[in-house]
């Protein structure tokens, strides 16, 4: 027996093959129901469609993949949101940054002053449907080969657009970390941008939530000591601090 949640579930699918995202608000007003019910509709199991950035889209699977950007976006939330409120607060006027992929940085765009004028480049759909929200924010996309179960696109020719950027502050974000193997994510895809980032910003802004320390992926990023700061959302064991504090690298949480 089809409930009310599946009916508005099947409506939003069927707006979303007219096109490619539908706002929040947009769904809500179309559906008849508030923001808040279409949320919870999304949130009470598994379905074909996600919220990104304030926007519904169809949910990016992938079958090779270990990591779904749509499983990941629900999981230690608060940790997310109060280590990217502190790594937000890093940011000053007219700089540039750059916005990693995954589901934290999104919160740092969301923590930023609307009336905060900035450049961001990012590479991933859900970053810059968070960026194209913020009313005096320059977004620079970098374009490419689309992967649909991390929603980046890997860019082809980095000399098109890359080359002729030195973002002021580099957010960065991780699935694992740990002092001998340094800080790791889930696909090899992401680290050609990721690298670009550590070669060229002027600072380095690691943020992850407390979960991620001691965790090891397969997709190297680098050592602890390629970023200057790391970023969190709870004081880190005591073997790890002393590791941060000899490699200088800052903690803030």
């Amino acid at each position: 027996m089809e409930t009310r949640r599946d009916e508005r579930i099947s409506q939003l699918i069927q707006a979303l093959k007219r096109r490619d995202k539908l706002h929040l608000k947009e769904a809500a007003a179309l559906l008849g129901v508030s923001e808040m019910t279409i949320r919870r509709d999304l949130n009470a199991h598994s379905a074909p469609v996600v919220l990104l950035g304030g926007y519904i889209v169809l949910e990016p699977r992938s079958a090779s993949s270990h990591y779904l950007l749509s499983d990941q976006k629900t999981r230690f939330v608060d940790e997310k949101r109060k280590a990217a409120a502190r790594a937000a607060a890093l940011v000053r006027p007219h700089q540039t940054l750059f916005f990693d992929c995954g589901t934290t940085t999104p919160w740092i765009i969301a923590a930023l002053d609307d009336d905060l004028p900035f450049t961001g480049i990012c590479y991933s759909l859900n970053t810059f449907m968070a960026l194209q929200e913020k009313p005096h924010c320059r977004v620079i996309l970098c374009g490419g080969e689309f992967h649909a179960s991390n929603a980046i696109f890997r860019p082809l020719n980095f000399n098109e657009t890359l080359r002729n950027l030195c973002p002021d502050i580099a957010f960065f974000s991780a699935a694992g970390i740990t002092p001998r193997q340094g800080v790791t994510c889930f696909n090899l895809d992401e680290l050609p941008v990721k690298h670009w980032a550590l070669e060229h910003a002027q600072q380095h802004v690691l943020v992850v939530d407390s979960s991620k320390f001691g965790e090891i992926r397969p997709a190297c990023m680098g050592p602890v000591n390629a970023f200057s700061l790391i970023v969190t959302d709870q004081r880190p064991d005591n073997e790890f601090v002393a590791f941060a504090r000899d490699e200088n690298v800052e903690l803030l949480w």
